[in-house]
């Protein structure tokens, strides 16, 4: 028998537990409030606590799956107080059209009053204001005159603003792109705003003469029309000519080029010999960093500032000479080494910052004309003026970061560039897609306006590549600009979902350099991965955003080009890591500066120790075990300096590993 004291506790736990049995049976309530978005309905469901995916999903008729993929951001959980999209017209019952009793396929009857909505072929979209014809031709990648014969008697630049119009969709055997087949010994370029035939010509590197006798009757390009440029004459067409300003007035000595066949094996390094003086110019700001207190007046009293002297702890460092004290540490780890095996190194330190009279007042001073070798500075415009005047006295200079443009290279043959230019992940790239000719090609990027002319390059270059393996009517080809989810009336999501086939793989190539654009994009597409197959390929800079979203890389598989690569089982790298920990007490991250310091000054002087002179025209003779790459400098024109050209193909797994993808050298030779 329950004593009385047992059925009282039993009551009281029920109590306790039923408010959050009513807690866990929320009811969600539908909303009425509708929106259109990129011409398809939506409700708007304001969540609430205790709502779940299913509970909101079965209560509007749909699954998880459609909910999530209106709605990406829920993928990382569900809050209160978030605004969600409902599809309507696919769940709503009261826009659901009647089914004919005779056949399946059969026509639905229209309701009283309605039209009939075909969504399969068609998008309804709502003019918004400052949409033309021709804006919305070049959205959905349609003909204006394909939008006209869809809409009869109506004159859509004419119509008011909330009008819907109907717009077909893209076949998926048709090539958005409009770029021209191409012939041999051309090159079609894509007229952008704010060009003429001289700027065109001065960008191939020809004269407009010879620009005009390809283009006959060629006076004024007009903006999207193709130019023939001739291939024949063109001596580089990634980089275009742009003139130096701020340099030295210096005349470069010649440098005679040889062919060389990259060593197969790695070059052993040992028993070194010579005397060798290195500058390092890098902005380091010694002056900031000496500086060991700072007044705060952040307090305010009495409507006045309270002024009070905070000082700085005994390791603080400014952040801006983080990453280049660091690659300063890398040298003297590599010098180091390079001492134990007999060469005799010095190391001079030049805190160089943006200001080029800085940098004039330490070549006039003649403080390097004794070098062996320069590394730095990391500006532009300074890099120009030292490799200028390297010309002069033959000094390898070596730049250690990314640049915006390849300029600098122009007429600085001693000048090494470590950090490849997306120009080289382009091209790596569109020669890797010979291996998917038959997949439906998705090209993203954000140049609506059509004012970037890498993108047409980009394109032009993909072209080339997959007309080496089909024929080019047989290129399935889309090209997407991307819009960004906040804006209402560009929903990314829908809209990158009629560019994909349900048919084939999907090969999506990012080509954006821009952290929220290529966020926003993996994040659709993992979403969109549940429906299509998918494998999405990037530049180099996606492996350095600082994302929260690490997880969708693995479940894409995203395929990266990356400049370093770091096996941490390799012996030098472990002996590497070790003497750094005794030296500076921490280990570098694996972004970290110190890896390209140790590698620079090792390359550079067990090439020049083992090589001479000969090394300096000649890099590709040298191949020694590196830290975290394996340099291939190659320059594309006489006169000009070099480029390293090395990229590792990486792959995200479904495993929450990253491996290397092997022979990537040997595919894009």
């Amino acid at each position: 028998m329950v004593k009385q004291g047992n059925i009282f506790i039993l009551i009281l736990v029920a109590l306790l537990l039923l408010p959050q049995f009513a807690y866990n049976q929320v009811v969600v309530e539908r909303s009425s409030e509708k929106v259109v978005i990129s011409g398809k309905q939506y409700y708007i469901h304001l969540t609430k606590k205790g709502e779940t995916e299913f509970s909101i999903a079965r209560a509007y008729g749909i699954t998880v799956q459609e909910l999530e993929k209106d709605n990406p951001v829920i993928e990382k959980g569900l809050k209160a107080g978030q605004s969600l999209r409902i599809p309507i017209e696919k769940n709503d019952s009261s826009n659901r059209t009647e089914k004919s009793e005779k056949t399946e396929n059969a026509p639905v009857a229209p309701k009283a009053g309605k039209p009939v909505r075909d969504n399969i072929n068609f998008i309804y979209h709502k003019l918004a204001a400052g949409e033309t014809l021709f804006a919305l031709s070049k959205k959905y990648g349609v003909s204006e005159d394909e939008i006209i014969s869809n809409n009869p008697g109506r004159e859509v630049n004419k119509l008011p603003l909330g009008s819907e119009i109907v717009i077909p969709k893209r076949q998926l055997t048709s090539t958005e792109s409009k770029l021209p087949p191409p012939e041999n010994n051309i090159i079609q370029h894509k007229v952008v705003k704010g060009e003429n035939i001289y700027s065109i010509a001065e960008k191939y590197g020809i004269t407009a003469r010879e620009l005009r006798r390809e283009n006959k009757g060629l006076l004024f390009p007009t903006v999207d029309e193709f130019i023939r440029v001739p291939v024949h004459y063109i001596a580089s067409i990634s980089q275009p000519i742009i003139q130096k300003t701020d340099s030295l007035p210096v005349t470069p000595k010649e440098i005679t080029v040889s062919q060389t066949e990259i060593p197969g094996n790695i070059t052993k390094v040992k028993d070194l010999h010579g005397n060798f003086n290195v500058a390092l110019l890098l902005p380091f700001y010694f002056e900031e960093n000496s500086v060991r207190s700072v007044i705060d007046s952040s307090t305010i009293v009495k409507g006045k500032p309270l002024l009070k002297v905070i000082s700085r702890p005994d390791e603080w460092i400014l952040p801006e000479s983080l990453d280049f004290l660091e690659l300063y540490e890398g040298a003297l780890i590599a010098a180091d080494t390079l001492r134990s095996m007999g060469l005799n190194i010095t190391l001079n330190v030049f805190d160089i910052k943006s200001d080029t009279l800085e940098v004039k007042k330490l070549i006039e001073s003649g403080s390097l004309k004794d070098m062996d070798l320069i590394i730095g500075p990391v500006y532009s415009n300074n890099l120009s003026i030292v490799a200028s005047y390297a010309n002069t006295v033959q000094i390898p200079v070596v730049s250690p970061v990314p640049l915006m443009s390849n300029a600098p290279l122009n007429n600085n043959p001693y000048l090494y560039k470590v950090n490849p230019s997306v120009e080289v992940a382009q091209d790596q790239i569109a020669r890797r897609l010979i291996n998917y000719s038959d997949n439906n090609f998705v090209f993203i990027h954000s140049d609506s306006l059509h004012v970037n002319p890498e993108i047409e390059l980009f394109k032009g270059k993909i072209f080339r590549s997959l007309t080496a393996k089909i024929p080019y009517e047989e290129i399935k080809f889309k090209e997407f600009i991307f819009y960004s989810r906040s804006a209402l009336d560009e929903d990314s999501i829908n809209r990158l979902e009629h560019a994909l086939s349900s048919q084939t793989r999907n090969y999506v190539i990012i080509a954006s350099e821009e952290p929220p654009m290529i966020s926003e994009c993996i994040a659709n597409l993992k979403t969109l991965s549940k429906d299509f197959d998918i494998h999405v390929m990037g530049y180099p800079i996606v492996r350095e955003l600082d994302n929260e979203d690490w997880k969708d890389y693995f479940d894409l598989g995203l395929e990266l080009l990356t400049p370093f690569w770091i096996d941490y089982n390799a012996s030098n790298v472990m002996n590497f890591n070790r003497t750094f920990r005794e030296k500076f007490l921490t280990e570098p991250a694996e972004g970290s500066f110190a890896w390209e310091g140790y590698d620079i000054l090792y390359y550079f002087l067990s090439g020049l120790a083992i090589n001479g002179k000969k090394f300096i025209s000649n890099p590709d003779i040298h191949n020694p075990d590196l830290l975290m790459t394996s340099f291939r400098f190659i320059r594309k024109n006489e006169g000009c300096g070099y480029e390293n050209q090395k990229l590792y193909l990486i792959k995200y797994t479904n495993e929450m590993d990253i491996k290397l993808i092997d022979n990537i050298d040997a595919i894009n030779r």
